[in-house]
């Protein structure tokens, strides 16, 4: 290996969020919020949601913590597009080699996770 773990996650992230943000009319993190309220998904790991909160509010999205007949719309239509990104990610990777990743670093994050 010719970096750290730690590296590539940061790297990957940053890629991450360049390229979602092109490929989207919205910031990664509303993205994340207006998937997340769609699905009644926990934001907890994120941060800045409150900042992305209140632009999809600001953009007639959401209202109250709840999501318009426009953010509906606007989710439909993201959808698409996020599919397609997440499609050119995955290319040349596995469905067993991605679940083998996830797995690790699911594991990893318990072993850092600290109770108390």
């Amino acid at each position: 290996m010719d970096k750290p773990i730690g590296y590539w996650l940061k790297h990957l992230d940053t890629l991450l969020e360049r390229s979602m943000d092109g490929a989207l009319i919205v910031s990664r993190r509303e993205w994340q919020v207006l998937n997340a309220v769609t699905h009644d998904l926990d934001l907890d790991p994120f941060d800045g949601v409150q900042e992305a909160v209140d632009r999809l509010t600001e953009r007639g999205w959401l209202a109250g913590g709840r999501l318009t007949d426009e953010g509906r719309a606007a989710h439909a239509e993201l959808s698409g597009r996020v599919a397609r990104f997440r499609r050119q990610a995955m290319e040349g990777v596995t469905a067993q080699e991605y679940q083998a990743t996830v797995d690790v670093l699911r594991r990893m994050a318990a072993n850092l996770t600290t109770t108390g």
